[in-house]
């Protein structure tokens, strides 16, 4: 396959699964509802689950958007040195973009700044937001794909803690985020938090973290007792399915983290709303595919 082919069949399969993953929860989610939803106490709450449900096998069975929103697309990319698409990923990924706004459709939610007038098809000014990180020694490609809605990941929140917080102050931030706008983001959430060294590399981590599984844990075992601890202390506010009170608040608390300054403790939250519409998938130098979100599933 010269390079050319190369580039339409890449730009085929991110276009199939970018639209793809607009209609189809990952398979994480879908578990986690449903675990939420067989433990819900309240009559009401309860009969909101119901309703998600019904909405989501709608969506699969209409083969549409699970929300009006899709929110503004985001590839989070971990490239192999070595992956022979590289200079042309982004590239791809847009284009792949424009195709899946027609596509599926997704609705059009990138307005040029300034101009103030939207484009049409999802792509702008560094939209899709692409974020990198090379791996050396390896030759293929894993792309998580994410739809950042308006009103539950796009509002998220950062800070700059002075080290005598500690971490009851990051807990301190998490809470009060959570606390004054959880509601309105569409709960029950996936919680992302960052801990860093500066608010720019907290954010970065807390939306990373929403790329990952539901139920897996931080490698370090006291960062991941204060994911286990901060998921147990939020649902015990019991904000509910779409803020209406019940017996959880979110689906999980994933915390990314990196080493920082002694004088700062970078802080930032994310969140990801009951729709987590986000997919993972691996592509090989050969560009044959394994989507890892959904288990089951080819494009």
């Amino acid at each position: 396959m010269d390079k050319q082919d190369a580039v339409q069949s890449l730009t085929d399969t991110m276009a199939k699964f970018t639209a793809y993953i607009g209609k189809h929860l990952p398979t994480d989610v879908e578990r986690k509802l449903a675990e939420l939803r067989a433990r819900e106490t309240k009559p009401l709450a309860k009969a909101i689950y119901l309703s998600m449900a019904e909405n989501q096998e709608a969506a699969n069975r209409l083969d549409r958007p699970s929300c009006q929103d899709t929110g503004v697309i985001q590839y989070f990319i971990t490239a192999g040195a070595g992956f022979p698409l590289l200079g042309e990923l982004g590239d791809v990924l847009a284009e792949a973009t424009r195709r899946a706004t027609i596509a599926a459709p997704l609705r059009h939610n990138a307005v040029e700044t300034f101009v103030e007038k939207n484009t049409g098809t999802n792509t702008g000014s560094r939209i899709p937001w692409l974020d990198w990180e090379i791996v050396p020694d390896d030759d293929g490609v894993t792309i998580d794909v994410y739809m950042a809605g308006g009103g539950c990941t796009l509002p998220g929140s950062a800070t700059v803690l002075m080290p005598g917080q500690g971490y009851e102050g990051v807990t301190d931030f998490v809470f009060d985020v959570i606390s004054s706008r959880g509601v309105n983001a569409c709960p029950p959430l996936l919680v992302g938090v960052g801990i860093s060294t500066a608010v720019e590399t907290a954010a970065r981590l807390s939306k990373k973290a929403l790329m990952r599984p539901i139920g897996s844990r931080h490698p370090d075992a006291d960062a991941a007792m204060m994911e286990t601890l901060l998921e147990a202390g939020l649902n015990e506010m019991g904000i509910g399915p779409q803020g209406l009170t019940g017996t959880d608040s979110v689906m999980g608390v994933n915390i990314e983290s990196s080493a920082r300054h002694p004088s700062t403790i970078g802080v930032a939250v994310s969140t990801g709303c009951w729709a987590h519409r986000r997919g993972r998938i691996r592509v090989n130098p050969d560009l044959s595919y394994r989507i890892i979100s959904h288990e089951g599933v080819t494009l």
